[in-house]
């Protein structure tokens, strides 16, 4: 039943939330932990450490010869890096390329993990500089109360 808004003030709650989450680093099937260190990319990784961490713990959908790879493409429904560029990728057009190309052993698994570590240290990057801004004066008027209008 839904409640009336006019009745009470309150806004209508939601029945259904859907999330899609990153997989960890190593996978779909692991489980990411912030305990592990490397199975996830965290916000205050140094370009370094995100580089790092993506070239030896990303799981590849690659194949296991570049000669292969070349042959057959790569796997994108496993691969981390392609799954993690379906979040950051702003342009659908270029993932939908870089998919192709992939799939298709135009692009290897190194070209790809290059890719996102470029992809996501701008974000992280950006992040980091806009955290930088918030100064303690700018978070307690943040977190102080003050009146809603609704």
């Amino acid at each position: 039943a839904v409640v009336s808004t006019q009745s009470t003030g309150h806004l209508p709650k939601p029945v259904l939330l859907h999330s899609t989450f990153l997989p960890a680093l190593q996978g779909a099937q692991t489980k990411m932990s912030s305990s592990d260190g490397v199975s996830t990319i965290e916000m205050c990784d140094t370009p370094k450490k995100i580089k790092t961490k993506i070239n030896k713990h990303a799981f590849s959908g690659g194949k296991t010869s570049v000669e292969e790879h070349r042959e057959h493409g790569g796997d994108t429904s496993v691969d981390v890096s392609y799954h993690y560029l379906r979040f950051f990728e702003p342009s659908d057009e270029r993932l939908a390329q870089i998919k192709e190309q992939y799939e298709s052993g135009v692009l290897l698994t190194g070209e790809l993990k290059k890719l996102l570590i470029d992809n996501i240290t701008e974000y992280v990057k950006e992040f980091q500089e806009r955290r930088a801004m918030v100064t303690p004066d700018v978070l307690e008027k943040f977190m102080s109360r003050h009146p809603m209008d609704l």
